[in-house]
């Protein structure tokens, strides 16, 4: 895929799934499982063992199947590794400028951590095309509308405080995409093997972002 229909599937899908796992056999099952409930974006943290080795293995796996992206990304350094191990995208959890750069310069999409408007503005200014609203359990949905007011032309993906009760406000008030974490994928089912579990999950989300664009 290239850069424009990696931001489409963002978009289409409505949910990035972000995962921990620890180990790569584990995050493998779980995006079996969430594939078949219709997530077809997974962020694997660059704090997971062996990161860039479960990138790797999974962009071969899967192909355009799965659009699988690098978080956690502190710098331009790390974004370029986790690109060269086939990251389809990459999420950082705060604003460093030279990341966005070097993501802008291979083509691959970016959505730095941002949580005020300046912030906000100033990675839009910067190449960023998505903004990661970090933490956004802190502001909730209406701080989404917040910043839109003024900048309506920011694609905006909440992360921190997405549950399946807050999921369709978070759309409803202006996100162009979920960042789910434990909500969707944490290590209990991982170990539990709950694989069934995790696929009801991914189903409830995806139900949650109809839900919130409406009819």
């Amino acid at each position: 895929m290239n850069k424009t229909e990696r931001l489409n599937l963002i978009r289409e899908t409505g949910v990035i799934a972000i995962m921990r796992a620890e180990s790569s056999d584990q995050l493998i099952a779980a995006a079996d499982a969430i594939k078949a409930g219709g997530v077809r974006v997974i962020e694997v943290t660059m704090t997971t063992p062996g990161a860039l080795d479960v990138i790797a293995a999974a962009t071969r796996r899967y192909g355009d199947e799965v659009l699988f992206g690098a978080g956690s990304v502190l710098d331009a350094e790390t974004a370029r590794a986790a690109i060269l191990a086939g990251a389809g995208f990459i999420v950082a959890p705060t604003l460093k400028a030279a990341t966005v750069a070097l993501c802008n310069r291979y083509s691959v999409p970016v959505m730095p951590g941002i949580f005020t408007p300046t912030e906000a503005l100033t990675a839009w200014e910067a190449g960023a095309d998505m903004v990661k609203l970090f933490p956004a359990s802190f502001g909730g949905p209406d701080l989404i509308k917040a910043i839109r007011a003024p900048l309506p032309q920011l694609e905006v993906v909440p992360v921190g405080g997405v549950n399946l009760d807050t999921a369709a406000a978070f759309i409803r008030k202006g996100a162009a995409a979920l960042g789910v974490g434990s909500s969707l994928v944490n290590q209990s089912l991982l170990d539990a093997g709950d694989m069934a579990g995790l696929t009801r999950r991914a189903q409830g989300f995806i139900a949650a972002v109809r839900e919130g664009r409406g009819p």
